[in-house]
């Protein structure tokens, strides 16, 4: 199945059997790409899986086989090696992981069609949650973070990412990470009467605009979010390290700024487009656009519903580097499939956070680390 054919459908419609035979297709197809075209993934799978080619799709699902069967890379092998499926000059953006000062960062090449298939996905899984208009839109962050646009950070690219849904954008920080409190009395009262769209990374949103919001209203100076939106991501090590929980959180930005709307989300440089992102219910959920495999950390076989365990993440998206289908370095769980409360189909699930003796990675903790 190409990806268009994906794009039209819906991206919380397909059950568990419809669902498994497009990432099939799919996925199979994208493990031969790369294969034909990247030295280095090939040179991997031949020595490490054993495959000197893949099978049909036909061939290869009666053996009874399906996308959990196909082989997978740790996703720190982009922080040690240049891993591309197109030429040089194809080449549009380079995207960088997050990361501490001492670390190593992912590098991922994306051309023109991996580029623009991010975008496409991911405009289709947010709007599910926010409808297809654009909005007033203000960023928990400050504007210089996104000056390089030919080498972008993941957070700069989170940020560029989500303004595709902005009517207009204001950075509520300054370079020196000070909340404008006039700048964004004034972007309110122009767009009052509108949905507003807030995003950020979480560590970010508590430090620089809740803390802030919590001493104004202390002098009498409040602002009134209830008609907002909030979508926030990029790790909570450091909150978890200062005992805020997800309840919590939610619980003092409504009682500092009365916005209720509020969605975590779940993603990472290495897959960008294919975000998960977190229901009404507090779940995570898989779009037809991705998948999420928990696998058992003795033998990598593939964990029931409710085993914690390492989480790989796949998706229909990457073209110019191998990046389909990889085994992170994050603990989780599934909670279900194709029966979440919200209504939407495909897998549910929840991340515990990073593995013991990990390295930091997210955005907001990497940032967190720093700012510590």
């Amino acid at each position: 199945m190409t990806f268009e054919e994906i794009l039209g459908i819906k991206p919380f419609e397909l059950d568990s059997a419809k669902k498994t035979e497009v990432l099939t297709d799919r996925l199979l197809w994208l493990s031969k790409l790369h294969l034909n075209n990247c030295s280095e993934y090939r040179e991997i799978i031949n020595r490490l899986w054993h495959f000197k080619d893949f099978e049909s799709a036909d061939e290869f699902k009666s053996k009874g086989l399906t996308y959990k069967d196909l082989p997978f890379l740790p996703v720190r092998l982009f922080k040690e090696l240049d891993l591309k499926s197109v030429k040089d000059d194809q080449i549009i953006k380079t995207m960088h992981s997050s990361g501490t000062t001492n670390q190593r960062v992912s590098k991922i090449y994306l051309d023109k069609e991996t580029s623009a298939n991010q975008q496409k996905a991911m405009v289709k899984i947010v709007s599910d949650f926010t409808g297809s208009s654009r909005m007033p839109m203000i960023i928990i962050d400050c504007p210089s973070v996104i000056k390089n646009r030919a080498l972008f950070s993941a957070r700069g690219a989170g940020i560029l990412g989500f303004s595709i849904f902005a009517s207009k954008k204001f950075f509520a920080l300054d370079d020196e990470m000070k909340l404008d409190v006039d700048g964004l009395r004034n972007f309110l009262e122009v767009n009052k009467d509108k949905k507003i769209f807030i995003f950020g990374f979480t560590f970010m949103i508590w430090q620089h605009f809740y803390k802030e919001l919590v001493e104004l209203k202390k002098s009498g100076i409040e602002f009134d979010l209830s008609n907002a939106i909030m979508i926030h991501g990029g790790g909570w090590k450091k909150l978890t390290s200062e005992a805020v929980s997800r309840d919590e959180f939610h619980e003092k930005l409504n009682e500092v700024c009365n916005i209720k709307d509020i969605h975590d989300y779940y993603g990472m440089v290495e897959q960008t487009g294919c975000i998960y992102m977190e229901c009404e219910c507090g779940h995570l959920h898989a779009s037809i656009f991705s998948d999420v495999i928990v696998r058992n950390p003795l033998d990598f076989s593939v964990n029931k519903i409710g085993e914690r365990g390492i989480v790989q993440v796949l998706s229909t998206i990457p073209t110019s580097y191998p990046g389909h289908s990889l085994l992170t370095e994050d603990e989780g769980v599934i909670l279900g499939e194709d029966d979440c409360p919200c209504g939407r189909k495909g897998k549910y699930f929840k991340i515990f956070g990073r593995l013991k003796n990990a390295e930091i990675r997210g955005c907001s903790d990497t940032y967190a680390d720093k700012f510590r």
